[in-house]
């Protein structure tokens, strides 16, 4: 350091040891000075002229004199300070203060002051020493700047382990190295990634403008390739310069001087003691790297490596979980004649994105249709398990032709007896094409809607029962069937509650959303699914969601040999109810309303007649014979080839009545053989 104001400093002599005090003060760069308090005179010696850039002449002892190199600011904080110390009884006071020099330049320098007071305690005197501090002050700088350096290391691998730790998928731990924000994070200009995959390397992510040269990142073996480097050795690999690029990869070298990168660090991603991958990190204005910044590229390896062996089990679970989804959910829809069917699946956006969500469409005998949507509960493959079993035991009891409360309540009891602790909510339909009749059953589920042929939309308020699995425990298998009409043109919309869940919104709020998403929707039902479809992935729900939807297309005018069919097993009530529900809607949808009782009466008779008498099931079908008759038949099959007689019951009988009533109320009634099988029929005109 340069002696701005004052002479060189001396050498020691040969020999002369230890050096004068005097000598070690002046090569320190310190001085002295003795401050009479009393008398008002400060004495400088000749190192403290020097640090204070004085020439002897321009200073005679006058403390005032000073004020040209302190300033007023300085001058005031110091004598504070030691007025201070002396009014509190400290024996001494330490202070820095900057010097100003007569080039305009500044020095800071540290004083330190001992008190001298006399026997009454009162200070008179002190006596201390003025040193340069700027050396400390270099130090202090590049210690605060090591300091600072260290923090931003330290945020570094805390923001990326942070970061990573959400990382659930291998595109997430990309998300969170390769984007702006991560790059920036890690100083770098570029990335690039890859993972090892039966001897190759799989680049999985590339930074901008490396498309070309990577092309052949891919064999571990690869001599002139850093990741395949790194991934051999199991070490990092740092390239400190263009012309180490140039001799140590002259591929690398056209990409490293095209995006004007100095430097790369190359690091091997291990996970569970083997190498899984390799991180490609470049660098601009860069060409050295600290112990700190090495240590900091290691541990962030680590961390990279973790997360994506862990990101890659979740991929190949959540990939093993998707299939098992797909393959329990229908392969293909039928094509349904007189209808038009949309359905839609999309998966949970966190977690396995898998559950027990399905939809189904069966096609019946007699232009019937089964629509099935329902929900496991949870979110994991044994819920998509469950789901798939139910799927199938639901479309055989209804391809049996079982009436569809006997469907729902015969499901509640199979996953009752699964013995898995799930149960399921559910609503199935059936609607007959031609007539446009629709019978709902709902095991615990949220309500179905109906969009009208004019944009309408309407929730169809359908009583229900518990949900599957629940009622064999809590209560009795009790599934209510709901009659209703669906005229030509409208679309029945059913659908799992991922549709209608809107963040921060109860159920309700949520089903009149959806209801005014499909009214004010794109009338093609295929583009009002992937429009609802599009709002689901817009909430980000954590929830599968499944919807299907049928349109009718079919006319309002039963067409000839169009039917109502339905089965029904011996000693099941709810069967019966559900034919009765069956024959009345029929009846009224096809214009005989008038005869509705009588049509009902008949047909009740004749269902009883071959439950009663045959011990077997039956089959009740209803269908209109086609103008210009405009008449209905009903026929009631039965595994039984007796044939009934018609008899007088007597005063006091009451079996007997039966046929009598029938030949009453019908217009023609006959019966059938079949083989083994009868069929008793009734006409009405």
């Amino acid at each position: 350091m340069s002696d701005r104001g004052g002479t060189a400093a001396s050498v020691p002599a040969a020999g002369e040891w230890p050096a004068p005090a005097a000598l070690s003060m002046e090569l320190n760069h310190m001085g002295s000075f003795d401050w009479d308090l009393e008398g008002g005179q400060m004495h400088l010696d000749e190192g403290a002229l020097r640090l204070f850039d004085l020439r002897p002449e321009e200073y005679g002892g006058d403390p005032q004199q000073l004020n040209s190199r302190v300033t007023k600011e300085e001058s005031a904080r110091l004598d504070a300070l030691i007025s201070q110390a002396i009014a509190q009884g400290r024996p001494a006071y330490s202070a820095y203060m900057r010097v100003q020099l007569r080039d305009g330049a500044s020095r800071l320098t540290h004083t330190q002051g001992a008190i001298i007071r006399d026997g009454d305690g009162r200070a008179h005197r002190i006596i201390g020493m003025v040193r340069d501090a700027t050396l400390e002050l270099n130090y202090s700088a590049q210690q605060f700047a090591l300091d600072q350096e260290r923090r931003r290391q330290t945020g570094v691998v805390q923001q990326t382990t942070a970061a990573l730790a959400n990382a659930t998928t291998v595109h997430d731990v990309i998300g969170v190295l390769g984007g702006a924000e991560g790059l920036a994070r890690l100083g770098a200009v570029n990335m690039v990634l890859g993972l090892v995959d039966a001897g190759r390397i799989q680049v999985i992510a590339m930074g901008e403008g490396t498309e070309t040269t990577l092309a052949d990142y891919t064999r571990v073996d690869d001599p002139g390739l850093p990741l395949s480097e790194v991934v051999r050795t199991g070490r990092p690999r740092l390239v400190l310069s263009r012309a180490e690029f140039a001799a140590a990869y002259p591929r690398l070298y056209p990409y490293a001087e095209s995006l004007g990168i100095d430097s790369a660090a190359y690091l091997p991603l291990i996970a569970e003691g083997r190498v899984i991958g390799a991180l490609g990190l470049s660098y601009r204005g860069k060409s050295a790297f600290s112990p700190e910044e090495r240590n900091l590229l290691v541990a962030l390896s680590s961390g990279v490596g973790q997360s994506l062996q862990r990101a890659k089990l979740h991929d190949r679970e959540h990939g093993l979980a998707e299939d098992l989804q797909q393959a329990m959910l229908p392969r293909s829809i039928p094509e349904v004649p007189g209808a038009e069917v949309a359905v839609r699946y999309r998966a949970a956006h966190e977690g396995q994105g898998i559950g027990g969500d399905w939809y189904d469409v069966i096609t019946l005998s007699g232009g019937r249709v089964g629509v099935v949507i329902g929900d496991v509960q949870g979110h994991d493959t044994q819920a998509a398990a469950v789901m798939g079993q139910l799927r199938i035991v639901l479309r055989a009891y209804a391809g049996e032709g079982h009436a569809p409360a006997t469907v729902m309540a015969r499901a509640s009891e199979f996953l009752h007896e699964l013995d898995t602790e799930r149960f399921a909510t559910c609503t199935y339909a059936e609607i007959d094409l031609s007539t446009g009749a629709l019978q709902l059953v709902r095991a615990g589920h949220i309500d179905p809607l109906v969009r009208h042929a004019d944009g309408g939309c309407r929730a169809l308020s359908v009583p229900g029962g518990l949900p599957l699995g629940l009622s064999a425990t809590f209560g009795p298998l009790d599934y209510p069937v709901t009659t209703l009409a669906l005229d030509p043109g409208d679309a029945l919309l059913m659908c799992t509650d991922g549709l209608v869940e809107v963040p921060g919104a109860d159920l309700g709020d949520g089903m009149a959303q959806l209801m005014e998403l499909v009214s004010t929707g794109p009338g093609d039902i295929a583009e009002l699914s992937d429009r609802l479809c599009e709002v689901v992935d817009e909430r980000h729900i954590q929830d599968d969601m499944a919807l299907v939807m049928l349109r009718r297309t079919a006319g309002d005018t039963a067409q000839p040999g169009s039917r109502l069919r339905q089965y029904i097993p011996a000693s099941d009530p709810e069967a019966l109810s559900a034919a009765r529900h069956m024959i009345r809607s029929a009846v009224r949808s096809w214009g005989a309303g008038e005869r509705a009782d009588e049509i009902e009466l008949v047909a009740d008779e004749l269902i009883t007649n071959a439950l009663l008498h045959t011990d077997g099931p039956a089959v009740v079908t209803i269908r209109p014979l086609g103008a210009p008759e405009s008449r209905l038949r009903v026929e009631v099959e039965d595994r039984s080839s007796a044939l009934p007689h018609r008899r007088e019951p007597g005063e006091a009988g009451v079996s007997g009545r039966g046929l009598l009533l029938v030949d009453m109320l019908a217009d023609a009634w006959g019966v059938e053989s079949r083989g083994n099988d009868k069929c008793v029929w009734a006409e009405f005109g």
